[in-house]
């Protein structure tokens, strides 16, 4: 039986056609889904490979960040993106007071997260995560959600997980199934760094039993999948399709605008987000180039009308799709 067939008995619990509407959490608190305008659904700030623990001592100033991110985000705003969400996890650097100084200094509404990150055979968490049940994970991430993180009162916008690009490991189904339990007591949004097919569709069987809709899950680097019927097929059960690396090198800047046309002429344009994955500032190479946050509004949509697509398809992209995705509400299966 194919994954789309278990899904059948699924009522999505909202459409994502209309007006967003309900609540983003930012990290300046909550605003109404309405007012975040143009949205890059996957990106990054800063990441620090060489920070272990979030407690330790930081290998920056938020200074010098700060002057080498603010005039990044200006570019991008002066372009009309006006929400980033960052996507960076705990033990890899996330820092939610840089965030909020960042929204603060340039007008932008930012998103932060919480969940752990189990991508890279887990090389990025301590020992003692490894050994925690589901219960235990989701139990910190709510405590994140009601409590604020690490003491600041700012609180995540949505649940960012990872796990290997193969068939889902025993931890990080445990971590696909603390998600789940988190969803259904938060309504944050997971989003699931995954890649090809064979972990989504796993990721998805495992909310299906815990008892969260397809609609509550963000394929992340969906368009590492080559078979584009298998985002077809998730888009059409209710998962959200995330195209986030554009921009990274030339063969994908001629794929995605064929890709997101397939999409459109597919009838699942409305389950679709769009990134760049940039951004990277990195404390350990801090002369290192930092990924811009411009190709999308200067290059992938310009294509994309020479297409076809319509202003309206371009905020559906933009602007809809994203609102609705990280709007907070508990996403159930209703049979």
């Amino acid at each position: 039986m194919k994954a789309s067939q278990l899904f059948s008995v699924i009522l999505l619990a909202a459409s994502c056609t209309g007006q967003p509407h309900g609540k983003i959490i930012t990290v300046t608190g909550e605003i109404p889904a309405s007012q975040t305008g143009r949205t890059l659904e996957h990106e990054h700030i800063l990441t620090d490979y060489d920070r272990q623990e979030n407690n330790q001592p930081e290998t920056y100033t938020a200074g010098q960040v700060m002057d080498k991110v603010i005039p990044e985000l200006q570019k991008a705003k002066a372009l009309g993106i006006q929400t980033v969400v960052e996507c960076t996890p705990a033990y890899l650097g996330r820092d939610v007071k840089l965030l909020k100084a960042l929204s603060e200094r340039t007008g932008m509404y930012i998103l932060t997260n919480t969940g752990y990150y189990g991508a890279q055979n887990n090389r990025f968490l301590p020992p003692e995560v490894l050994l925690m049940p589901a219960e235990e994970l989701a139990g910190k991430w709510i405590a994140e959600f009601e409590q604020g993180i690490e003491g600041t009162g700012i609180k995540p916008g949505f649940i960012k997980i990872g796990v290997d690009r193969k068939a889902l490991s025993e931890f990080h189904a445990t971590l696909v199934r603390a998600a789940a339990l988190t969803h259904k007591a938060t309504g944050l949004t997971i989003m699931a760094h995954s890649g090809p097919a064979v972990a989504a569709f796993q990721e998805l069987e495992i909310l299906r039993e815990e008892g969260v809709s397809p609609e509550a899950f963000i394929w992340t680097h969906a368009t590492d999948e080559k078979d584009s019927t298998r985002l077809v097929e998730a888009a059409k059960m209710g998962a959200w399709i995330s195209a986030d690396k554009y921009g990274w090198d030339e063969s994908l800047t001629v794929r995605y605008p064929r890709l997101l046309k397939m999409m459109k002429d597919q009838g699942v344009l409305n389950k679709v987000l769009i990134s760049h994955d940039a951004g990277w500032y990195d404390p350990g190479q801090p002369e290192k180039n930092f990924k811009p946050y411009t190709p999308i509004p200067t290059k992938l949509i310009p294509d994309l009308k020479k297409l076809g697509f319509t202003e309206d398809d371009i905020n559906q992209l933009l602007i809809k799709n994203p609102a609705n995705a990280f709007t907070v509400r508990k996403r159930l299966i209703k049979e």
